[in-house]
């Protein structure tokens, strides 16, 4: 006889700790199965929760209350299951895009095919796999796993990563790790880049990175992606292919580049990010993350300012400067469920041409 049983996680763990779909981390302590049997192999492991198939000694060849009892949670189980492995993450803009931002708990958003995550929350294990870290600001929600990013690539054979830091906190970071390294008495190597805003840096040959100006009660900044494209200078137009040849043989730089904003993170900021002159390829991105930390009366605008944070009552009254294609709201507070996070965004929606959507992964229904 056969029977599917789960064990859930523990009652106290907060449901963002495991996210993007990955298998147990190596780090982490082991959810121990219900011993009904010495004789027990994992069947399938998903999410928070583990299905383990275990085998009886009973009788009755498959057939009573106990076979239905677990048939019934076989078929409950395998329907959660593959509600996990179906929620990995949106398709925007022609990227994939995936994460997790509980206000104040973790933050963390990838763009796979970047290989760039922004922040890094609790080094979450789908992060390690991206070659790029870009770190807005230094608050624990968002830079806490940085050492445990780094160290982890190590422990996959992976290459060195290079990490974006804010200029203001380049020295800071530098000391964290030199402390990791005496405690643990590890090599933990990296590529730390102190990027400022303005600045560029090529992650590749058709692809940069360019922080701009936000605000937030420490020094912070956000990031824009653009891809690059080359475009034959006018002055060579009217030439022939031999002459364009021998003229690129020669040296002679015949082309433009012309950058092209994809995605803008923002990471934790006010709302005057949306009135900053320099900001204009961050709100016509094809894709604009930002933050939207309280959504109703709960707190005001002036408690959201105070903070650091975007209300959503700023984002629907500068609207008319949200000129992305698709908007991605994050870092609600935790004090919000799925409900109120849906019915904001139906607000904003209605004020803004750009689609917007939330990214609700760690939040719960009302319901629920």
């Amino acid at each position: 006889m056969q029977v599917i049983l789960t064990t859930p996680s523990p009652t106290n763990t907060p449901p963002y700790l495991h996210t993007f779909n990955d298998p147990i981390s190596p780090f982490s302590s082991p959810i121990q199965p219900h011993n009904l049997s010495l004789n027990y192999k994992p069947k399938l492991g998903l999410g928070s929760g583990r299905v383990e198939a275990v085998k009886g000694s009973g009788s009755g060849g498959g057939t009573g209350l106990f076979s239905a009892i677990g048939r019934a949670i076989e078929e409950e189980e395998y329907r959660k299951a593959r509600a996990e492995v179906q929620r990995k993450g949106f398709e925007i803009e022609g990227y994939s895009v995936e994460g997790l931002s509980v206000g104040g708990h973790e933050t963390c958003v990838i763009i796979p095919e970047f290989k760039v995550a922004f922040d890094i929350g609790r080094c979450p294990l789908r992060a390690v796999h991206q070659n790029f870290v870009c770190i807005t600001h230094a608050h624990l929600d968002h830079i806490g796993g940085l050492p445990m990013y780094v160290a982890t690539r190590a422990l996959y054979s992976l290459k060195p990563p290079t990490i974006f830091v804010p200029p203001s906190i380049k020295d800071d970071v530098e000391e964290l790790f030199d402390i990791h390294r005496s405690m643990g008495q590890v090599e933990l190597d990296f590529d730390l880049v102190a990027l400022d805003v303005g600045e560029t840096y090529e992650l590749r040959n058709d692809l940069v990175v360019r922080p701009f100006k936000t605000h937030h009660v420490i020094p912070s900044q956000g990031y824009v992606i653009y891809s690059i494209r080359k475009k034959l200078k006018k002055q060579y137009i009217h030439l022939k292919g031999k002459q364009i040849e021998k003229l690129k043989k020669s040296g002679v730089e015949i082309t433009d580049k012309i950058l092209s904003p994809e995605v803008a993170f923002t990471g934790d900021t006010t709302s005057d990010f949306l009135l900053e002159p320099r900001n204009a390829d961050a709100l016509r991105a094809k894709l604009l993350i930002t933050e939207a930390t309280f959504l109703d009366d709960g707190f005001s605008v002036e408690d959201a300012r105070q903070r650091g944070h975007t209300h959503l009552f700023e984002l629907i009254e500068h609207a008319q400067w949200i000129r992305n294609k698709t908007v991605m709201l994050t870092h609600f507070s935790s004090r919000y469920h799925l409900e109120d996070i849906r019915q904001a965004v139906s607000k904003l929606q209605a004020k803004v041409s750009a689609k917007v959507v939330p990214l609700t992964e760690g939040f719960k229904s009302m319901y629920s």
